[in-house]
């Protein structure tokens, strides 16, 4: 199988001043608090070990693994959860860490679960918000790094079939 050929969309650059940005308004808004990240993986990694650099408050962090896509380019609408957390969310400020949001549906699933334990607030973060293909009744994320155009991206963790994670920028496959 040949190479697909990938233009970029944002930078490398543009990616690292926008999680910069993000984590100044972070650090404003848990001033004095400490904030427990929840990485959704795979994607969510990259995003979440620079952002988590960047974050001067106390943070401690937990994975939880799953997946709407599978091998595709198209969200199947099915979620399986691969991953539990390790810990409870009891009384904590939680911030689930995402790398696209894109029909919402992950996110809903996640954000209603982990609701059920009781953390002291629950907010979403997410590098990049693809609102076109967002269904009705589904949420949107408390922090949003950029809102992109309905086009398949990879890089800075986003893959296709588990290439182009580490792509230090994000690039749509042509």
């Amino acid at each position: 199988m040949s190479e697909q050929k990938i233009k970029v969309m944002i930078s490398k650059e543009e990616v690292t001043d926008k999680i910069i940005q993000m984590a100044e308004v972070l650090n404003k808004e848990y001033k004095g608090k400490s904030l427990h990240l929840i990485c959704i993986l795979k994607g969510s990694v990259f995003f979440m070990c620079e952002l988590a650099k960047y974050l001067d408050v106390p943070v401690t962090v937990d994975f939880m693994q799953v997946s709407s896509y599978g091998d595709g380019m198209v969200s199947s609408g099915m979620i399986k959860v691969k991953l539990e957390l390790s810990e409870s969310l009891e009384g904590k400020d939680v911030l689930i860490v995402e790398d696209i949001i894109d029909t919402g549906r992950t996110l809903r699933y996640l954000r209603d679960k982990f609701a059920e334990q009781n953390p002291a607030s629950l907010k979403i973060c997410t590098l990049l918000d693809k609102p076109t293909n967002r269904q009705q009744g589904f949420i949107e994320a408390d922090y949003t790094g950029f809102v992109i155009e309905d086009k398949f991206v990879v890089g800075y963790g986003l893959d296709c079939a588990q290439k182009y994670r580490n792509l230090p920028y994000i690039g749509v496959i042509e």
